[in-house]
């Protein structure tokens, strides 16, 4: 490698640009000429001079005074290379008799167009960098309806609002990890989903119990406790995967997903099985407050065993969450809403206040099977929240 024209990171790079150049053993590399920008176009084009440094192809001697007239009409079909030849000799790609399927333009349809094209009009000074620049070209018109566009369409920064432009916006270290989490997570692991409606009365009824003795503890904290006694109840979920495969865990540490400025964080309720509804709720509300801070230690957000994501509160019905790797599952809670059902005598309607919940667990670790029996169990615990042996 002798020399490189462009640096890591530069965008908008033509595609044909040059951006290196390599040598001989010993070779000096300004001794090396620089191609044109297409190899395709240099080979029908003289090698550049010193008053012209821009490649230029010299017409024959037999060249019409002027342009012959487009040979196609509608819109135009060009290939990758075609089009970058046309581009950079300034030819309008109308000129060309297309030769390919669907009257596609091809590369050679480009060179013999400009075999028999005066050259482009161009001075030195403006036309040697275009081999070794980025270019930004404005947005293309859109095609006619029903057309098929020839081209993808092409964005370049620019006033916002612009019709064509758009505004980078630099990602956080956070977006960038949590990017990369997804996308690790949702081609690694198969997700399996499976739905379950959850009566609330019972925790409804008991969260006003406890508010008349000034404790107070949200819905949250309830389906926090419910999934943490499901998992003792039910060790072969409690489980990560790592390289070599299933790890059985010791301890049942529950993830719960917060929202902050900078993206989402899942912090820990540590040994929750073993905490009741109370330290649970001072527990979340402590950690969800340091999260929004940005104030998290690493240990209180990495090593959890499940997750918990609630979007309840932002009245979505149900929704399927993405697993938090090396982690088996992830609970999707959705809002309550009341709902009429029929008694166990099955004469009179009832009224029920429902919550979906979704389960996303890892086939290699927890298949259907296993995942039905865990949200059935889930569903009683919540449902009869006497049962989890409350320490309030």
């Amino acid at each position: 490698m002798a020399k490189i024209l462009m640096e890591e990171g530069s965008r908008n790079v033509r595609l044909g640009t040059l951006i290196a150049l390599m040598v001989e053993e010993g070779q000096d590399w300004k001794q090396v000429e620089i191609p044109a920008p297409d190899a395709a176009a240099s080979s029908v084009s003289p090698p550049a001079t010193d008053s012209d440094a821009a490649p230029v192809v010299s017409p024959p001697a037999a060249v019409p005074a002027t342009l012959p007239k487009p040979a196609t009409s509608g819109p135009l079909r060009l290939s990758p290379a075609a089009r970058h030849i046309l581009d950079t000799h300034g030819i309008d790609p109308k000129l060309a008799t297309p030769t390919g399927p669907r009257g596609l333009i091809t590369k050679e349809d480009a060179l013999n167009l400009l075999k028999t094209s005066p050259a482009p009009k161009a001075s030195p000074a403006t036309a040697a960098p275009a081999a070794l620049s980025p270019v930004l070209s404005p947005a293309a018109a859109p095609p006619p309806p029903g057309s098929r566009p020839n081209i993808p369409p092409l964005s370049v920064p620019g006033k916002p609002g612009a019709p064509g432009t758009f505004t980078e916006i630099p990602a956080t270290n956070v977006r960038r990890v949590i990017a990369q989490r997804l996308t690790q997570s949702k081609t690694t692991i198969p997700h399996a989903y499976a739905s379950v409606d959850c009566d609330m009365a019972a925790v409804m009824h008991l969260r006003k119990d406890l508010a008349k003795e000034q404790i107070k503890v949200s819905v949250n904290d309830f389906i926090i406790k419910a999934a943490a006694v499901t998992l003792k109840e039910m060790p072969e979920v409690n489980v990560t995967w790592s390289g070599d495969g299933p790890r059985a865990l010791d301890s049942i540490h529950i993830s719960i997903a917060v929202a902050t400025d900078k993206g989402l964080i899942t912090p820990i309720i540590k040994d929750a099985a073993n905490k009741g509804v109370q330290e649970i709720s001072a527990n979340a509300k402590a950690l969800a407050q340091k999260a929004r801070d940005g104030k998290l230690l690493p240990e209180e957000y990495q090593g959890g065993s499940f997750s918990i994501s609630n979007l309840g509160m932002f009245s979505v019905s149900g929704f399927s969450a993405v697993i938090n790797p090396p982690q088996a599952c992830i609970l999707a809670i959705g809002t309550s809403r009341p709902e009429l059902r029929l008694c166990e005598d099955e004469k009179t309607l009832q009224t029920h206040q429902l919550m979906t919940v979704t389960l996303s667990s890892d086939g290699r670790l927890v298949d259907d099977e296993l995942a039905s029996r865990f949200l059935d169990k889930f569903r009683s615990n919540l449902e009869k929240p006497q049962r989890m042996a409350l320490a309030c």
